[in-house]
């Protein structure tokens, strides 16, 4: 590489022994099971909210900080109040995890990794979380406190043997589902035989990824095969009296369509990742800044469709899983504007450009194939001499469309 390319944080993700996991699953509680469980829903939801409020309360009118240890004590006071009984009614260890739960979002939102905390809202379902004195595991069946029968979950896969779960997770999504999740600790070496090929992955919307080999994957573009089904859904929705069971009828059925779409993707997005994984040692793809690009009103819905950051979510833990290495290269990189032959940077690429000639060396190159080999290129170089490549800003198109404007 050239002098003009310097160092780059970069983050290579290697496999590690006893890898903690979580399997989901969907399950089916009877009629007694669902009245409890919404309703240890609803008391954890309260208690984040109101341990939310406390906390807020007490920095803006009297400078103090709660902690975990303050909330916990509010909580005992509030199990006392006689309008607030029925926290007393559902298990207590998924009201104290809701506690800790706030305490990890507000050392996150001091740390500056997040924003401030957000009230819990009822119409996005809710979650709450048993630690193992509040469930018991026996015979490969779940029973939560206070139920007297198991969970029926149809089991798509079993944990592995010997192992019992850590923490169990009950969620509720807005379509009305039902969902387990099951963490543990698991001991078994998964590591996949060492192969030779490395890849490069160039994301985007018209194809989902680009591979430096040459081969492109198609978008499926879950969300444009239920555009229609979903539009007219809403329509309906937006008729009805808010607060109506009719308006709750609708609301449920467009919740379901954009279930079907999530599921949808993440199962494509699954099936693609586990082969990447499978055929590849290493892969090479761009650090992204999903939240960045969303910004742009006319590339937000497809790019949201498109599943990116979920694409990179996957690619991340089951290359930790197998025994794979993934490289993240910095997003600076001119992949795309960069020539794979010769190394020249084309000042200005636009978005419609798919092919162009190298001026140059005159090279042709497919916009998204080229990129890709550049990517991979780079990723060799983090992983045969440990440092990454960056270009230097002055030199970027972003760069010389902010010093033309500080021009005039």
């Amino acid at each position: 590489m050239t002098a003009k390319y310097s160092c780059v944080t970069h983050r290579i993700i290697a496999i590690m022994s006893g890898v903690e996991k979580a399997f989901s699953y969907r399950f089916y509680p009877t009629t007694e099971q669902e009245s409890l469980l919404r309703r240890t829903l609803g008391c954890v939801r309260l208690v984040y909210n109101r341990a939310l409020a406390a906390r807020t309360e007490a920095w803006y009118e009297r400078k103090e900080r709660l902690d975990y240890i303050q909330t916990s004590a509010l909580l005992t006071q509030w199990k006392k109040q006689d309008d607030l009984q029925f926290l007393n009614e559902v298990s207590c260890v998924p009201l104290q995890q809701a506690l800790r739960h706030l305490q990890s979002a507000f050392s996150n939102f001091f740390a500056g990794r997040a924003k401030y905390p957000n009230f819990k809202k009822k119409r996005n379902g809710g979650s709450a979380e048993f630690t193992k004195s509040a469930f018991r595991w026996k015979d490969g069946k779940v029973f939560l406190a206070k139920c007297n029968e198991p969970l029926n979950i149809p089991w798509s896969r079993r944990l592995p043997d010997g192992v019992e779960p850590s923490t169990v997770t009950i969620r509720l999504n807005p379509a009305g589902q039902w969902y387990i999740s099951l963490r543990f600790d698991d001991p078994r070496e998964l590591t996949l035989q060492p192969v030779d090929p490395s890849v490069g992955l160039d994301v985007g919307i018209s194809s989902l990824i680009t591979l430096s080999t040459g081969e492109k994957i198609a978008n499926p573009k879950h969300f444009n095969r239920y555009y229609k089904r979903l539009r007219k859904a809403q329509r309906s929705l937006s008729r009805k009296q808010k607060g109506s069971r009719n308006w709750d009828k609708a609301r449920l059925k467009v919740a379901k369509i954009h279930q079907k779409i999530s599921d949808a993707r993440k199962d494509h997005l699954h099936q693609l990742t586990t082969r990447l994984i499978r055929e590849n040692q290493t892969i090479v793809i761009e650090s992204l800044a999903v939240k960045n690009m969303v910004k742009n009103r006319q590339l937000a819905r497809s790019i949201s469709d498109a599943g990116w950051g979920e694409l990179v979510r996957q690619l991340e833990y089951k290359a930790q899983w197998y025994g794979r290495t993934l490289v993240k290269i910095d997003r600076w990189f001119p992949s795309s504007k960069r020539c794979g032959q010769c190394g020249h940077i084309v000042e200005w690429l636009p978005l419609s450009v798919r092919e162009w000639d190298c001026p140059k060396c005159g090279a042709h190159h497919d916009r998204d194939i080229n990129a890709a080999g550049n990517i991979l290129a780079v990723g060799h170089t983090v992983t045969v001499c440990g440092a990454g490549v960056r270009p230097d800003r002055h030199t970027s198109g972003g760069q010389l469309r902010r010093s033309r404007k500080s021009q005039k």
